[in-house]
């Protein structure tokens, strides 16, 4: 990912103004170490820089939790901020390639676009974790009427997928990259086909981290339609047992097993273990009762939570349990006499959240987008207010 390797500058320089087409919002220097963020804009997008200090150089790199998908932005934003303070550039990895921005389309969507979501297709499908994305090309390629949502969190992938999308003129796939657990909490029950999960990383020694399990079920269950597929293909043992006895642990269920059928399309990968030998495993579960719908009316707003000097040292720096979510105030960040931003992780103990709280003495607010609308998320926000009041 893109970054500058810089000797030590006078951070100071650092104002709220515009760098060429780069708005600097505000600057805050970490409480527990030297290190700094720069809170930036680019483009309407809002995201943060990070300045790692060593002993004589520094990085200015992007901060993982805020990161827009389109890096050209973060380059942009770099290079605009290095360029206009002069700073004596060891090393760098920020070229911009002009003729692959417009890859951050329509067809790339972000977590917001999915409050209040109406789809423009009838039909609906999901697919989790596509890797170069063979399959969900596929698949939309050959079914010009349906709707084809791509979730992945490796960045990469979704980029080459957008790529793969505008070369070959498909109108039919959104790509958003982004933790699929925490999305479907967001889409309207009953209205997806199929969810596709192919080949998902096993996690045998972090079984915690997989993408099945007992709620990634129920929530699949419940924005399917009526007869609707969750379909799984693996080519680890443990993973199809332990998904088997996953599905099996439901009420409801219609389970289907079938082992090394062929696919219209095999991935690289796929190819791979086929010439090994390796059994691929596939598990469909469908979908038989129709849902109750999912009120998502929630706000995400910090009214009432204002900066006082007293809220660094009242909040704890240990996470906080509760029986089915927890929150963490990991660090603390001095923006001026009159606000801070705070690093939270909170939600649901297997698919947390990462967010940043702006707290100012007139405005409080998550910088950048907001969490996922869950009932878990909303729990724990609550409870985030209710520490930060005091």
């Amino acid at each position: 990912m893109p970054h500058i390797t810089v000797k030590p500058f006078n951070t100071s320089m650092l104002k709220k103004e515009l760098y060429r087409d780069t708005k600097l919002l505000f600057k805050a220097i970490d409480l527990s170490s030297s290190d700094e963020l720069i809170a930036v804009e680019v483009k309407s997008s809002k995201f943060l820089l990070h300045i790692k200090k060593g002993k004589e150089s520094w990085l200015l790199k992007y901060d993982k939790v805020t990161r827009p998908l389109n890096v050209n932005l973060i380059k942009r934003a770099i290079d605009d901020i290095s360029k206009e303070l002069n700073l004596d550039i060891l090393n760098s990895n920020i070229t911009i390639h002009h003729n692959r921005e417009k890859i951050a389309n329509r067809y790339e969507k972000s977590i917001e676009d999915f409050i209040n979501i109406k789809f423009p297709f009838k039909e609906v499908s999901i697919e989790v974790g596509f890797g170069s994305g063979k399959h969900i090309l596929y698949q939309a390629l050959n079914n010009p009427n349906e709707l084809f949502i791509g979730i992945e969190i490796h960045t990469p992938s979704a980029k080459q997928l957008l790529r793969q999308i505008e070369l070959k003129g498909i109108d039919n796939i959104w790509v958003i990259n982004y933790d699929a657990r925490l999305l479907l909490e967001m889409i309207p029950s009953n209205n997806i086909h199929k969810i596709f999960v192919h080949f998902p990383v096993p996690w045998d020694k972090k079984p915690h981290r997989r993408v099945i399990s007992s709620s990634f079920l129920d929530e699949s269950m419940r924005v399917l339609k009526k007869g609707g597929r969750l379909e799984l293909r693996t080519d680890s043992n443990n993973y199809f047992w332990y998904s088997l006895n996953t599905f099996l642990d439901r009420n409801i269920t219609a389970i289907e097993i079938q082992k090394n059928i062929s696919l219209e399309i095999t991935s690289k990968y796929e190819a791979r273990w086929l010439k090994q030998e390796k059994d691929i495993y596939d598990i469909s579960v469908t979908s038989l009762e129709k849902s109750k719908d999912r009120d998502l009316n929630f706000n995400f707003n910090f009214n009432g939570v204002r900066y006082s000097n007293s809220i660094i040292e009242r909040v704890t720096k240990k996470p906080i349990l509760f029986s089915d979510f927890f929150i963490h105030f990991e660090r603390f960040y001095r923006i001026d006499k009159n606000s801070i931003l705070i690093k939270v992780a909170f939600g649901s103990f297997n698919r947390a959240e990462q967010k940043y709280i702006y707290i100012g003495s007139e405005d409080s607010y998550y910088f950048g987008l907001n969490p996922v609308k869950s009932p878990t998320n909303y729990k724990a926000h609550l409870k985030i207010k209710e520490y930060l009041n005091g």
